[in-house]
């Protein structure tokens, strides 16, 4: 059964403004209504942060399961005759046996060498990708590289909202809706779906180190109907409605664009070389400086610290500086 929206409810949406040029995701008005009392910006777009507390959403998504708006992840579409070899452009991590229906996390460099973007990559036909993107402008980066390629290529963001179902009852959720069909979708792969009439992509991949799944709604009319189908759906395992979980993915070593990464990290700082292949026959924007990093190394290295003392009264909203026997790191 729908929620209503009492009159709490409907001031706390009332305080949520950033101005019209921030765009409200399909799901925005069932966020507000299933609980979420915070909101920030990720790709030009609201994204809920806040459904009470973090830990207690941790918990949800490690015991049970949780359905988050993940809209942000805007699509970069990639079509046309040299689709595939374009796509390679855009990325270090070789393409060649990528096959229709697979998915490949996969990272946009530029000329230096530098991450613009480490988006996942869905492969949806012999010449059709999208690009489910973390935090930046790669649509108009595509588009930039795509006017002086000489490549036929259409490069488009699609009507295409993603939902994120995480949590080890997550696979008992989504068999209720869709049968066993879903059973034999594999780990980074996607297949087409509906419900209800509702077109959907769904891929076994998520940003929680859990079983989980990411529905991609292709009709941006019907954000409410699919949201309250799978919160119905999933009442019996104990879906519960949250935010993509900083504790998790730490937990996990998972990275976050922005955070862990920028313009100015290269993926050898990173300790993700599996994700640059050098010696493929196909070029990429920043290969010559990724080769030249190779060979010379790295003069940094992200690691991973554990702090001890008491928890952080709420989410930490700065870059710390690091400090060895008075010397910043």
């Amino acid at each position: 059964m729908q929620p209503d929206l009492d009159p709490d409810t409907k001031a706390t949406a009332g305080r949520f403004g950033f101005g019209t040029q921030i765009r409200k995701s399909p799901f925005f008005d069932a966020t507000v209504r299933w609980g979420a009392t915070g909101f920030s910006v990720y790709n030009h777009m609201y994204i809920p942060r806040d459904f009470g507390d973090p830990v207690a959403n941790f918990w949800n998504l490690v015991n049970a399961a949780t359905l988050s708006d993940v809209a942000v992840e805007r699509q970069v579409e990639i079509t046309g005759p040299d689709a595939l070899r374009f796509t390679q452009l855009l990325t270090p991590r070789d393409l060649s046996q990528c096959a229709v229906g697979q998915c490949k996390y996969v990272l946009i460099t530029n000329a230096a060498g530098g991450i613009l973007n480490d988006p996942v990559l869905l492969r949806l036909g012999e010449k059709h990708f999208w690009l489910s993107l973390a935090d930046s402008d790669i649509l108009l980066w595509a588009q930039g590289v795509a006017v002086n390629s000489g490549m036929d290529v259409e490069i488009r963001e699609p009507d295409v909202s993603p939902l994120q179902l995480q949590g080890p009852k997550s696979g008992k959720i989504i068999h209720t809706l869709f049968g066993e069909s879903i059973e034999r979708l594999r780990y980074y792969w996607l297949d087409e779906f509906e419900l209800d009439g509702i077109p959907l992509i769904i891929s076994r991949t998520g940003w929680s180190s859990e079983l989980g799944y990411e529905i991609y709604l292709r009709d941006g009319t019907r954000g409410d109907e699919i949201w309250e189908r799978i919160m119905a759906a999933g009442k019996p395992f104990g879906l519960a409605p949250g935010h993509t979980s900083s504790i998790r993915r730490i937990e996990a070593g998972m990275l976050s664009y922005h955070s862990d990464m920028d313009i100015d990290t290269n993926p050898f700082e990173l300790g993700l070389e599996r994700l640059v292949n050098l010696d493929m026959e196909a070029g990429f924007i920043g290969k010559a400086a990724l080769n030249r990093v190779a060979r010379e190394g790295v003069s940094r290295l992200q690691v991973g610290l554990e702090i001890d003392g008491d928890p952080l009264p709420g989410p930490n909203n700065e870059f710390w500086p690091i400090l060895l026997k008075n010397s910043r790191l």
